[in-house]
């Protein structure tokens, strides 16, 4: 039976963050593809974690198990790996960004094609994909699904092309938007990275089985080796005979995601050549040398701040403590909360250590603010702690603005530094003083460089404004693909 409301109600701590947007993760080659690739979600699970799916073909027909939940809940038995036979395997963690949290829109794909079988999972946004889905619809194509996903199989379909290959090149020239894309046919697996590269992909293998995946931990888990990123706007076609690239889209600027070094990805993870935990630690160096303040002690607001704030201690010669502690059993519990529960909202998750709190001047170190009432709640916990000064970095610049490549934020007027600047910020959530991290403070830790404010180096959009990808919905007055946290989980 396909649920059409969301099963689970967002921990109250967790609905002032931006929210990861999907991983991918895809082997061929592999006698144990689909037990491979239950591990690779389990890596990833982070990205996404309102379903999962994975599809396998066994060299004569395509498998499917996709459910709503965590990979842990679904893919947790014997039998249910039994029933996903095949040495190749596309597995999808989701969160939505486009399309609402039902049986339907959970990813991988899969469709009949003139050319066979075809299986897809996406992570990103396409932004013209309204104006695409009108054109599709007028034409006679019949959607599934509420995502932007199913625009890129219905264009493959109705291609003049004959080969696969020359269909995707075709329907992914008619795409605007950021994207990586993990594919599967009978005999291959197929990987392509938007042309500006604002969505992470990146090629590995395990014992000579090729694998495409967002982020080098998922390599990991299985003890698969890292072979390099797919370039921006490359294919890669993986057979079990060998691999193939093509470079087929116009040669544009490189913009990948800088809030991937931020928050999204694994501390765990590798990104152009660099541990994102290693940056983090950078991030927060950087921002203490910008915004020092006299303190007593350095405390991260956990999990996602820790990194930085270990860098900023470092940094400041001040101590670094756990001052607040995480529970990380909470998840999403309530389908329903009653108000008086949710009036406990940040204390579900988080409880303040009063023992490096009390009497002590404080520095919290998170990695954003979005609408700001997370923060609100945290100060107020540390200050009943016993703080006799709170103050508050953050390890990324003032997020004012949306995001519509596949990142799950709050509309404009949500965000906390859309409508105040950082001295009103500070009042609003109660601190004695507040910063953040400059653009310029923010890519040096990233990559050693100023930002090119001709040519920036990443997408920065939600910090600066400048969408480096058309928004072609938007322009045209139509509502973008991108929801907002109240309305997705309303």
């Amino acid at each position: 039976m396909e649920l059409t409301t969301h099963p689970f109600a967002v921990s109250p701590a967790d609905s002032d963050k931006f929210h990861e947007e999907c991983g991918v993760f895809g082997i061929i080659g592999s006698a144990d593809a689909a037990a491979n690739t239950v591990l690779g979600l389990h890596a990833l699970q982070h990205r996404g974690q309102e379903a999962a799916g994975i599809v396998t073909h066994d060299g004569a027909q395509f498998y499917s198990h996709r459910s709503l939940g965590q990979v842990g809940d679904n893919f947790n038995s014997e039998a249910v790996i039994s029933r996903l036979p095949g040495d190749a395997a596309l597995g999808h963690n989701r969160y939505a960004t486009s399309g609402d949290t039902i049986l339907r829109n959970v990813q991988p794909l899969f469709a009949e094609l003139q050319t066979g079988g075809f299986a897809i999972g996406h992570n990103g946004n396409l932004t013209n994909a309204g104006t695409l889905r009108r054109q599709l619809v007028k034409r006679g194509c019949i959607f599934q699904s509420t995502m932007d996903t199913e625009v890129i199989i219905h264009l493959i379909a109705t291609s003049s092309y004959h080969d696969l290959l020359d269909r995707m090149v075709d329907a992914l020239k008619a795409v605007v938007g950021a994207y990586s894309l993990v594919a599967m046919t009978e005999d291959q697996l197929i990987g392509v990275r938007d042309p500006m590269g604002v969505r992470p992909l990146i090629l590995g293998h395990l014992d000579g089985a090729p694998i495409l995946t967002s982020e080098t931990c998922a390599l990991d888990i299985i003890g698969a080796e890292f072979v390099r990123e797919v370039a921006p706007g490359e294919i890669i076609v993986c057979s079990r005979d060998g691999i193939e690239s093509l470079m087929p889209f116009p040669p544009a600027k490189s913009r990948a995601c800088i809030f991937e070094y931020v928050y999204f990805s694994r501390p765990d993870s590798i990104a152009n050549e660099r541990s994102i935990y290693t940056v983090r630690k950078a991030i927060g160096a950087n921002l203490a040398r910008e915004s020092f303040v006299p303190a007593d002690v350095i405390i991260p607001v956990p999990d996602s701040g820790t990194p930085a704030a270990i860098g900023y201690a470092e940094e400041a010669g001040i101590p670094f403590e756990l001052g607040i502690i995480r529970n990380h059993y909470v998840g999403r519990t309530f389908i329903e909360p009653s108000q008086n529960i949710r009036n406990f909202g940040v204390k579900l998750k988080h409880n303040a250590n009063r023992a490096e709190i009390e009497g002590r001047r404080v520095v919290l170190i998170d990695d954003s603010i979005v609408r700001g009432t997370t923060s609100q709640k945290i100060v107020q916990m540390v200050r009943e702690a016993g703080a006799t000064e709170v103050h508050m970095r953050i390890a990324s610049p003032p997020t004012a603005n949306p995001c519509y490549y596949g990142i799950d934020t709050p509309s404009r007027e949500e965000l906390l530094a859309a409508s105040m600047d950082v001295d009103a910020m500070a009042r609003e959530i109660g601190v004695d003083s507040l910063a953040f991290i400059s653009v310029n403070g923010l890519y040096q830790a990233v990559g050693g460089v100023n930002r090119n404010n001709d040519q920036p180096q990443y997408c920065d959009a939600c910090f600066t404004n400048e969408y480096p990808v058309p928004l072609v919905d938007l322009a045209q007055g139509w509502a973008p693909a991108q929801l907002s946290l109240l309305a997705e989980h309303s």
